[in-house]
């Protein structure tokens, strides 16, 4: 595997519009209808969202994007490793580079909404690695028996 490449994306290609798709189509197969915040393409571009994606040679592997809520504040989204490429550490090099962003945006604290159960586990591991704990709802998100919240502060 050659090294990997993260570039802020504006997501006209074809390529990463399917990525947003496929993540997409997995959210809703794996959540209750009420309980999918995956973002499509056009909320992927409003102001205040950055989105990155992460190319292995010519390769789309993953993507993922920051939201800033506030000043101090930001909230990952939408993080998806193209299906070939699941266990190679993508993930977590896209991980890496959004907390970097966050970092160099002087946020105090990084959150994020997820799922639980089986298909939310790989995703969990790896934030729970790099110092993410469960927190409080944020933002207009709602606790309950499906959604957690988790954040990491800086």
């Amino acid at each position: 595997m050659g090294a990997v490449t993260i570039i802020e994306d504006d997501l006209s290609g074809e390529a990463i519009r399917q990525l947003v798709a496929l993540h997409l189509s997995g959210m809703h197969a794996n959540s209750p209808a009420c309980k999918v915040h995956a973002l499509p393409v056009e909320k992927l571009r409003q102001p205040g969202v950055t989105f990155y994606s992460a190319w292995v040679g010519e390769a789309l592997v993953g993507m993922g994007a920051i939201r800033e809520l506030d000043a101090t504040h930001g909230e990952l989204k939408s993080m998806r490793v193209a299906s070939n490429w699941l266990g190679k550490k993508i993930g977590e090099a896209m991980l890496v580079h959004l907390l970097s962003v966050a970092r160099q945006r002087g946020y105090a604290r990084v959150s994020l909404e997820t799922g639980q159960g089986p298909a939310f586990e790989p995703a969990l591991g790896l934030y729970r690695k790099h110092g993410f704990v469960n927190c409080d709802a944020f933002a207009d998100y709602v606790l309950d028996d499906f959604s957690q919240c988790l954040t990491l502060h800086f």
